[in-house]
């Protein structure tokens, strides 16, 4: 018996949704990277200062910075998928990296999601472009931010880690103004060895992280 053909548009057809990656491509160089400037700073200088203010017995229980992660939810992408590939692009502008696409791990019928239906996308920033991303966040993003008086020190997660939100992508200085579709915010986790918040405010801020707190 011959098997019945279904159309893609048929009711309980699998939809498959494919977005383009046209934004513009970062050539990678092949061979070692240079160590940002951040990376050599944290190994001269903050590390020296965190092991005598928490008298360290080894360098190795020094906190460091492990990752940075950049996560972007465009709940519009269910009625305009093209919000979406806008988001890809303004991340991948913002990082250097090309951001992988969330989806949905549940179906709400309220809001038409169905489960696997793309709706945001991330990066995790490591080693030196982590660090080239948290220089020009501290040197150039913070201050573009709209009546910004420092980042509050209350946002950590208890486990060390630290999370605060970007109303306006079109803080950062690589994004074009002028071809921004929607003004949109992000999510931002820095992830650190530290074993309590205290060891990573501190660690931030001999970054020179804004934090609102003063010491």
């Amino acid at each position: 018996m011959a098997k019945k053909k279904v159309s893609k548009n048929a009711p309980g057809a699998t939809k498959k949704f494919d977005f383009i990656m046209d934004g513009p491509r970062i050539e990678t160089v092949k061979g070692p990277a240079p160590k940002a400037r951040l990376e050599a700073f944290y190994k001269e200088n903050i590390v020296p200062t965190l092991m005598e203010k928490f008298q360290y017995r080894s360098i190795m229980q020094v906190p460091k910075l492990q990752k940075i992660c950049l996560n972007i939810g465009v709940g519009g992408a269910v009625q305009d998928p093209k919000l979406l590939q806008s988001a890809i692009n303004e991340l991948e502008l913002i990082t250097g990296q090309r951001p992988t696409i969330r989806k949905a791990k549940n179906a709400i019928s309220n809001f038409k999601l169905r489960q696997g239906m793309p709706i945001g996308c991330m990066v995790t920033l490591r080693r030196a472009t982590m660090y080239e991303f948290l220089d020009r966040f501290i040197n150039m993003t913070a201050p573009r931010i709209r009546d910004f008086h420092g980042f509050p020190d209350k946002s950590f997660d208890g486990r060390g880690n630290y999370t605060l939100g970007i109303k306006e992508q079109i803080v950062f200085p690589e994004i074009d103004v002028d071809k921004v579709n929607k003004i949109g915010g992000m999510d931002i986790t820095f992830v650190m060895t530290s074993k309590t918040d205290e060891e990573a405010y501190h660690l931030l801020k001999e970054f020179g992280f804004p934090f609102t707190r003063k010491d």
